[in-house]
């Protein structure tokens, strides 16, 4: 339900990290991924630079490429509607708060001066966060 984030990519997501319980954190998640800075520390000096690239390089490409979504603005459209007609009030409203603060996220980082290409890999490492959150603390329904 989160915009970027169709069946195939959240299959290619389970099927590359298997287990979402075995990161304690979110942070550990976007550590995993590659996602975070790099740092060269020295002293009292700390720099940061790109993104260590560590860890799957697939999952990783997948939440980069479903980051571009949140270039727009938070919308629901007639897909999306269908999509979450019959899902849990809660999981849609988490889903809903997601895709606004990332699309927030995106403009704030441009608005400021951020390149295109460096405001995305933020926004992938928060939705990296969000999709955390929603493997390891949303409710899941009853298989049927």
């Amino acid at each position: 339900m989160l915009p970027g984030l169709n069946t195939l990519s959240a299959m290619i997501l389970v099927a590359e990290i298997i287990d979402f319980q075995r990161f304690v954190r979110p942070r550990a998640l976007m550590a995993y991924l590659g996602l975070v800075p790099s740092e060269y520390s020295s002293g009292d000096r700390h720099r940061r630079g790109a993104l260590t690239k560590a860890g799957n390089t697939h999952a990783r490409r997948v939440l980069i490429e479903a980051a571009w979504h949140y270039r727009h603005r938070p919308a629901l459209g007639d897909r999306l509607a269908r999509h979450t007609a019959d899902q849990p009030p809660a999981v849609v409203a988490e889903a809903w708060r997601a895709q606004q603060r990332l699309q927030r996220r995106y403009r704030h980082l441009v608005g400021h001066g951020k390149r295109p290409t460096v405001a995305v890999a933020a926004v992938a490492r928060e939705l990296a966060g969000f999709v955390w959150a929603a493997m390891t603390q949303m409710p899941r329904r009853a298989a049927a």
